[in-house]
């Protein structure tokens, strides 16, 4: 069963399935999560700390996924692609993971703006670390390599991190530039909420890209 901070984080998400941000109402909040609104300013201390932390939410289940994915049963340019392909699918679905792999905030999510200069630190540790920030797209992609790296145990090296930041980098690739729509309409664009993962055509890049002799003096990545 959920905590009560889990469970409010849970109801903010599901309200922006339908609200814009700024139309989400704390008191609405509490009551599909079963709480009281006390508890509510209790956890967050205002509306900007919870979408601190529900923003701080997105970005730790994205590491937590991205350590999940690459530690599986695989070989690792596999794992990588699998990687690749699994922030592409989630960057399609998860509009507050998308803003934070781009830096690109609309107007219908909660901004994470910056706790006020001099505000009393939170009594809830879990609100102190959200209110403390979250990690811009690079620092994001650079906690993702870092864990990507230490999740593959025994492949480490230089040649293994380059090739876990390029992967990555592909990825964002594909979330900031989303390939055209194949068929009828060729050479348009399709909407954020209706892109569709490239699967065979990034894992083929992915397979290149590791075939690719980093031991030579030229360096060359595709």
């Amino acid at each position: 069963m959920p905590t009560a901070r889990e469970a409010l984080l849970n109801a903010a998400h599901a309200a922006l399935t339908g609200l814009p941000w700024s139309a989400v109402r704390m008191v609405d909040v509490a009551s599909a999560a079963g709480v009281s609104r006390q508890t509510l300013y209790n956890e967050f201390g205002s509306k900007e700390g919870m979408a601190r932390a529900l923003v701080r939410r997105e970005a730790d289940a994205y590491l937590q996924g991205v350590e999940r994915v690459v530690a599986a049963p695989a070989p690792p340019r596999r794992n990588l692609a699998a990687v690749a392909e699994w922030t592409v699918s989630e960057a399609f679905t998860r509009p507050v993971l998308r803003a934070l792999l781009t830096g690109c905030w609309g107007e219908r999510l909660p901004v994470p703006r910056p706790a006020r200069a001099g505000a009393r630190a939170s009594a809830v540790p879990a609100q102190r670390r959200a209110d403390a920030g979250v990690p811009s797209p690079a620092d994001l992609l650079g906690l993702a390599r870092d864990r990507a790296v230490t999740a593959l145990r025994g492949d480490q090296g230089e040649d293994v991190r380059r090739s876990c930041e390029v992967v990555l980098r592909l990825a964002l690739s594909y979330v900031v530039a989303p390939a055209p729509i194949v068929g009828p309409q060729d050479g348009q664009w399709a909407e954020p909420e209706s892109w569709s993962p490239t699967t065979p055509t990034m894992t083929s890049v992915i397979d290149t890209i590791f075939s690719v002799d980093t031991t030579s003096p030229r360096k060359i990545i595709p």
